[in-house]
């Protein structure tokens, strides 16, 4: 995979990914100098915890010629990036123009786990290909379906959807990113139908969240809900969104035009079998663990070196083919990884100018004596502007879901309504979002430009963002 290919397809500079990273940077240091700072205080005193409520205060702040140097290194940089001990602040100040360079390292050493993991994920596939299992089982799983794509892809996506909608699944979806862009290339569609494939219905399920733990787990106790409660129009809103993503993709299907599909009717060697049963026993160690034993980028990331090991082994490389095969993996991987850092220094940003509380405060300010009927649409709006600049969901939900469901809660919008508003907002950006360090590690590691991407799912963002207003209304109609 060289991603060298997709600086050259991408012609104007402000669509490429990192010039497009670079931006967002700039224009959030600009906002740290252009809104008031504040802060509300945390339960338990921790940076990252939950807001309380009409505790908000406005921090000063000077804007004057120190403000353009960077601050003095503190024993946060010692201690290897790990956070301080929390001290009330008494002043802010604006994030130095400096950061548009420091705030890419800083975001990358708080996303290591992140990052490594996607590296290593990327050495395991370059293992998986130099074996040449991956070519034979697509070309087995066509010859079963007769390479029809009216079949496959409603399976894969379902699938996929139900992967991210039931269990929270997202992250680990990088690893079957090359699979299904093979598998839709070998039907004689795009890569972008592949990658469409894959990305809405992940996206469709993590918009729904219908028993999400990642999302559910946090959101719903904020708001005194049980957990998992409400569940069923959860259940239709993703049925609904799911059905309307099939039909888009199979869509886009009938327009790159029929391609005779020469299936192989041979059946697998027992070597490439062996490979793939690893690879299947990998996918479903991920689900497992993440869903039983808490696992998470660490835990996956060592889980891919022990799969390579094991592949290599299966498919009889010599230990120099293999760690040849597993370094050059994960150089297709680099840009992801660096996509990811910079997304997450954007958001330190934002935290060091202490502007996220103030747009808070004021989002919170504006809702209020409102009918309910509008404020539930008015929270997901703003929960979709939020995500622009804090793509992580439960980062997310701890800042916002706060202060929001007890303002929405007066005015007669139930918090089961909020968290419902809160999923939908959050789901509908991120399936776009140039902030979001997984979309644009997606993106690179399918080889796709983003501009291709946004000119694509626009209008699918457009409709479902239509059908989600209906549907928050819907829910204060019927006291959801």
């Amino acid at each position: 995979m060289n991603h060298g290919t997709q600086y050259k397809a991408t012609r104007r500079w402000a669509l490429d990914p990192v010039m497009m990273m670079f931006a967002a940077l700039a224009v959030a240091i600009a906002l740290t100098w252009m809104i008031p700072s504040g802060q509300f205080e945390r339960k338990g005193g921790a940076p990252n915890g939950l807001v309380l409520p009409g505790t908000y205060r406005e921090l000063p702040k000077t804007l004057n010629g120190n403000a353009l140097l960077p601050p003095p290194a503190s024993k946060k940089a010692e201690d290897g990036g790990k956070e301080p001990k929390a001290v009330a602040p008494t002043a802010a100040r604006p994030v130095s123009p400096a950061a548009l360079v420091t705030a890419i390292p800083d975001g990358l050493v708080k996303s290591s786990n992140l990052i490594f993991m996607i590296l290593l994920l990327g050495g395991m596939f370059g293992v998986l290909r130099t074996s040449g299992a991956l070519d034979a089982g697509i070309e087995r799983l066509l010859s079963v379906t007769g390479g029809r794509v009216g079949i496959v892809t409603p399976v894969v996506m379902i699938a996929i959807s139900a992967g991210s909608t039931f269990l929270g699944l997202i992250s680990e979806y990088l690893l079957i990113i090359p699979i299904v862009i093979a598998l839709a290339e070998r039907m004689g569609r795009s890569k972008l139908f592949g990658f469409a494939m894959l990305t809405l219905a992940a996206k469709v399920g993590y918009l729904a969240s219908v028993t999400n733990p990642v999302a559910l787990l946090i959101a719903q106790p904020i708001v005194g809900a049980p957990a998992f409660s409400g569940a069923g129009l959860r259940f239709a809103i993703w049925a609904v969104f799911l059905a309307i993503a099939i039909a888009v993709v199979l869509r886009m299907g009938r327009q790159v035009g029929k391609v005779q599909v020469h299936c192989d009717h041979q059946p697998l060697s027992l070597r490439h079998l062996a490979v793939l049963l690893v690879v299947a026993a990998t996918v479903l160690l991920l689900v497992v663990g993440s869903a039983t034993f808490g696992w998470r980028d660490a835990q996956f990331a060592s889980l891919f070196v022990v799969s390579a090991l094991l592949i290599g082994a299966t498919a009889g490389m010599t230990p120099r083919e293999g760690a040849h095969a597993f370094v050059d993996g994960m150089k297709s991987m680099m840009l992801a990884a660096l996509l990811v850092g910079m997304a997450r220094g954007v958001e330190l940003v934002l935290r060091d100018g202490m502007i996220l509380d103030t747009i808070i405060a004021f989002a919170s300010h504006h809702v209020a004596m409102l009918p309910p009927v509008i404020v539930a649409p008015l929270v997901m709006l703003f929960e979709m502007f939020l995500t622009l600049l804090i793509p992580s969901t439960s980062a997310k939900a701890a800042l916002s879901i706060p202060i929001l469901a007890p303002i929405a809660h007066s005015v007669g919008v139930s918090g089961q309504t909020t968290v419902l508003a809160f999923l939908l907002g959050n789901g509908l950006v991120n399936m776009f979002a140039p902030t979001s360090g997984m979309l644009l590690a997606y993106l690179a590691t399918a080889n796709i430009p983003y501009s291709t991407w946004f000119r694509f799912v626009l209008p699918v963002f457009c409709v479902f963002t239509a059908l989600s207003t209906a549907a928050v209304m819907i829910a204060v109609l019927i006291d959801y």
